[in-house]
């Protein structure tokens, strides 16, 4: 049995723009994956709504810094094959960073803790598929507009950063924007129709990554 952990924000947990709520559980993006793979991969979703890559939000009802949590995760999942991280999207927040670099700054991090990870029973590190998170668009609604005030431009970089950072520390490299886009709905997130075709996106890469 092989162990994918997938570790991301809203588009991980499957927020319906539609809802609001959530995707139906077969709709979400790593259930799509679990199901192109088969019963001999064990895909993991670990999705939580507003999650940065490695930036506190002061206003969150709970921990949204995803390097503070992410030691925490890997070792309540271990032993695992490919750790999936596609986040970013929330530090395009200027209330949270507002730029793509501190994103890229973020990714590197959460990379380095994977690497660093004091593993327990000799369980060796898995590897790591970074993704760059579709880029936001303009939207009509006020309150996302202004939430992610400045980061449709901000967020179009971060294919380009990304890639570069996955080259440097050998990780691989997907870019969601190849087969997924956001919703005009709220410039952020996915339809359904959209998060199936990102978990379909990525059955080729996971495969290839792990050897099936």
């Amino acid at each position: 049995m092989r162990t994918v952990l997938c570790y991301g924000d809203s588009l991980t947990w499957g927020y319906d723009p539609e809802g609001p709520g959530r995707h139906l559980f077969e709709d979400r993006w790593p259930s799509v994956l679990a199901s192109s793979l088969g019963p001999e991969v064990n895909v993991i979703p670990e999705g939580l709504n507003g999650r940065t890559t490695g930036y506190d939000d002061l206003l969150a009802d709970c921990d949204r810094n995803g390097v503070k949590t992410f030691p925490t995760v890997l070792h309540t999942h271990m032993p695992l094959d490919l750790v999936i991280i596609m986040l970013g999207t929330n530090d395009m927040k200027p209330a949270i960073a507002g730029t793509a670099i501190a994103a890229r700054q973020g990714m590197q991090r959460l990379v380095g803790l994977i690497r660093h990870h004091e593993w327990s029973f000799d369980y060796d590190a898995p590897d790591v598929l970074v993704v760059s998170p579709p880029p936001l668009r303009e939207t009509a609604d006020p309150v996302f507009a202004a939430m992610f005030a400045g980061g449709v431009e901000q967020s179009q970089m971060l294919a380009s950063l990304y890639r570069d950072l996955a080259d440097d520390m050998g990780c691989g490299f997907y870019d969601a924007a190849s087969v997924a886009t956001t919703t005009p709905i709220d410039g952020v997130h996915l339809d359904a129709e959209n998060t199936r075709a990102l978990g379909k996106g990525f059955e080729p890469i996971v495969r290839m990554m792990l050897g099936i």
